[in-house]
């Protein structure tokens, strides 16, 4: 690959955190964790997929961070999280990192807005069951992602639905060999494979830089998961208030997914499907992942409150700003 992991200027390019740290999940591995926006605001927590990185939610984080807290951590062998053993690489430890990532870095008691997109969403789901899940998730989104039959279901070739489709779509997502450098033929597959036919090249750069950054051999193990992912039991667990959002054009999980999901959730609090979106949607579509997320906060974090005491604060401030200026006048 040419150049970093991720594009460096605009709005894409990652902010830099407040504060890093790393969180150490049940079997030893450790965890890039950032937080991004002031302590005590509202909280996020943001779950990245397969081949992506926290940069993935570079608009997000921007955008939330004036008046959140945002949580992003690196999935193992993702990012900055190191690879460990990939035998190890399992729904499991899905569960466990996302479990020790809110231990780290929300108090006792303290509830956050939980958002995963892909794998990230396929965590959340398979953290539903666990105790700090149950302490800390206020709410979640689910974004571009299906709980089992990946492989089945995906149409990045266009070939009839069947079992040659299915075999020959496990061997191209499970290919042990590097994906290489950023090339104009290398945007184009992604772009095909994973975005709107309409993606703007700014959001297909800033996608492959971060998809061709994965390591291979972490993409491959990663990928064996996914393939066998059945989480149906697990989505029945999960209990708390949650958003469902997927692109029309979605060739890795197709709406159907997303469809599937708002259907089968205990507490499904919308479907939002997207015209012209394929699966990279926090890039394709960044207001609207952004806009899904403060939905959430705001009905279940009380977040409406605390804008409103904050604009009551200001108005007392130029109040009292306007006062002493006529008083130093006089």
């Amino acid at each position: 690959m040419s150049g970093p992991a991720h594009v460096t200027a605009g709005r894409y390019a990652p902010p830099a955190p407040a504060r890093t740290l790393t969180a150490v999940s049940a079997d030893g591995a450790r965890l890039h964790v950032e937080v991004h926006g002031a302590e005590g605001a509202p909280a996020v927590v943001l779950s990245h997929g397969w081949t992506c990185s926290t940069a993935f939610w570079a608009a997000q984080i921007r955008e939330l961070a004036r008046d959140h807290r945002v949580v992003a951590y690196d999935q193992r062998g993702h990012g900055r999280s190191p690879a460990g053993i990939p035998r190890a690489y399992s729904t499991t430890a899905l569960a466990d990192d996302l479990a020790a990532v809110l231990k780290a870095t929300l108090a006792p008691g303290e509830r956050a807005v939980v958002a995963g997109h892909s794998m990230g969403g396929m965590t959340v789901m398979a953290a539903a069951g666990r105790p700090e899940f149950a302490e800390h998730a206020a709410a979640a989104l689910l974004c571009s992602t299906g709980s089992s039959g990946l492989v089945e279901r995906a149409t990045v070739l266009p070939l009839r639905a069947g079992r040659a489709r299915t075999r020959m779509t496990r061997a191209v997502l499970g290919a042990r060999a590097p994906l290489g450098p950023v090339t104009p033929a290398a945007r184009a597959v992604l772009r095909y494979a994973t975005m709107g036919p309409g993606s703007a090249p700014d959001r297909v750069e800033a996608c492959a830089r971060i998809v061709h950054g994965c390591p291979a051999p972490v993409r491959h193990a990663w990928s064996r998961v996914l393939a066998g992912l059945d989480l149906d039991a697990e989505l029945g667990r999960l209990t708390v208030p949650t958003a469902v959002l997927g692109g029309r054009d979605d060739r890795l999980t197709p709406l159907a997914h997303a469809r599937g999901l708002a259907a089968a959730l205990p507490h499904c609090v919308g479907l939002t499907e997207l015209t012209g979106m394929g699966h990279m949607t926090p890039v394709e579509a960044p207001e609207a992942v952004t806009h899904a997320i403060r939905e959430l906060t705001s009905r279940y974090l009380g977040t409406d409150e605390v804008d409103k005491a904050t604009k009551v604060t200001h108005a007392d401030n130029a109040d009292d700003a306007e006062k002493d200026q006529k008083e130093k006048t006089a």
